[in-house]
């Protein structure tokens, strides 16, 4: 199914509050400021810092 492109419009960085690209394999969002990945998990953005993964 994927996000919302509504949803997708409208969220930003929880850290910076920059702009989030989609993942090529909608599965996460990309901080590229922040260099972290929000995971995308049932269809819902997990946007928590604390659960963030640093993209090296």
């Amino acid at each position: 199914m994927g996000i919302n492109k509504e949803l997708l419009a409208i969220l930003a960085c929880p850290r910076c509050k920059g702009e989030l690209i989609l993942t090529p394999t909608e599965d996460g969002l990309i901080c590229e400021r922040c260099r972290l990945l929000y995971e995308i998990r049932d269809d819902i953005p997990v946007m928590l810092i604390e659960e963030a993964k640093p993209i090296p």
